[in-house]
């Protein structure tokens, strides 16, 4: 006869699996937010400052032409509004 065991397998992201947390009070629940967000923040790639650089300069000089557009746009309607109704 073949015997099969059923083996729990425990989720590691699992919250609970550190600890219950209807069990913790209210600053127990705080502190594992904390540890929770620290231990995510461990896992984050961050730039260097060489991507954060060249990152900061294409969005300065898109939010700069996005302004440009749209302030050619309003001239050019503030114009045509004023021709339209004296």
């Amino acid at each position: 006869m073949i015997r099969k065991e059923v083996v729990k397998v425990v989720d590691e992201k699992d919250p609970s699996h550190d600890t219950d947390q209807e069990s913790l009070g209210f600053f127990g629940r705080i502190g594992l937010f904390y540890r929770q967000v620290v231990s995510e923040l461990r896992k984050v790639v961050w730039p260097t400052r060489n991507q954060l650089t060249t990152y900061t300069a294409v969005v300065l000089v898109f939010v700069g032409f996005i302004i440009a557009v749209v302030s050619v746009l309003d001239i050019v309607l503030t114009k045509i509004v004023f021709w339209v109704f004296g």
